[in-house]
């Protein structure tokens, strides 16, 4: 993965990544991705073309540090990376029915790697960029932050986090973004990260700062919104700075 800031942001202190992440050319719109700070958790994302007119991507935590859940993570991202285009490529598929299967075989998938239970939050998406539609699956993850002209609506959990259960399930819905509507995803380091309003110390950033501020945000690229919701989270605040992964994706879509 990469850590895609605006020259004038401060860089992160990068560490190897299971697999780098190149955001694919979209028609029609822009996918963009980036963290901050130490990467201590195990937070990836992760992007990919899996047809001529989808591209599925990816915000997932896997729990624990990355010195003990490596393997795990690799795992999963080569899980996603193997079943998405397998179950997304066909142009005729119900892409409700494939979100689903691809979140089952994931669960599975992490739990057989971890020999046991181990949580997994996670924000799916297939962005289909004829029609301007997003199918989703939000396992358990921080809620995603759809904004168009009537404001932010959020993207809540369908299902429990992967990784808990071997026979869990999950529902994938489908949802439209306008020309001019942007969609955000957030880790949970962000929003639980200190609150740097002198009048909040202590006080988590929390999701309706990061809706607020995506709200008022009128970046032009992907790059520069995740940039801007970083930039803001992070901060510093004294010794408040929230430990957890500091990461945001984000999708928009210009025409």
């Amino acid at each position: 993965m990469c850590a895609l800031f605006q020259p004038d942001v401060p860089p992160p202190i990068q560490t190897t990544e299971p697999v780098q992440t190149n955001f694919p050319k979209i028609a029609g719109a822009e996918i963009a991705g980036a963290f901050f700070r130490n990467r201590v958790a195990g937070d990836f994302y992760d992007c990919f073309r899996v047809s001529p007119e989808r591209v599925l991507f990816g915000l997932l935590d896997v729990a624990g540090r990355p010195d003990t859940n490596r393997l795990i993570l690799d795992a999963a991202q080569a899980f996603f990376r193997t079943l998405g285009p397998e179950l997304f490529a066909p142009s005729d598929i119900n892409e409700s029915d494939a979100m689903v299967q691809l979140c089952v075989h994931l669960n599975r998938g992490i739990m057989e790697k971890a020999a046991g239970v181990h949580s997994c939050p996670a924000f799916i998406g297939c962005y289909h960029e004829r029609f301007g539609t997003l199918c989703y699956t939000n396992a358990g993850h921080t809620p995603g932050l759809l904004r168009d002209r009537s404001g932010v609506v959020e993207l809540a959990s369908t299902g429990l986090p992967l990784g808990l259960f071997s026979h869990a399930t999950c529902e994938a819905p489908t949802v439209g973004i306008e020309k001019g509507g942007a969609l955000l995803l957030v880790s949970r380091g962000v929003v639980e990260c200190a609150s740097k309003n002198s009048a909040e110390q202590g006080a988590e950033f929390g999701l309706q700062r990061t809706k607020d501020l995506l709200l008022a945000d009128h970046s032009a690229s992907a790059q520069a919104l995740c940039a801007s919701i970083l930039r803001e989270a992070g901060e510093p605040v004294g010794d408040l700075l929230t430990p957890e992964d500091m990461t945001a994706l984000a999708l928009l879509r210009s025409s």
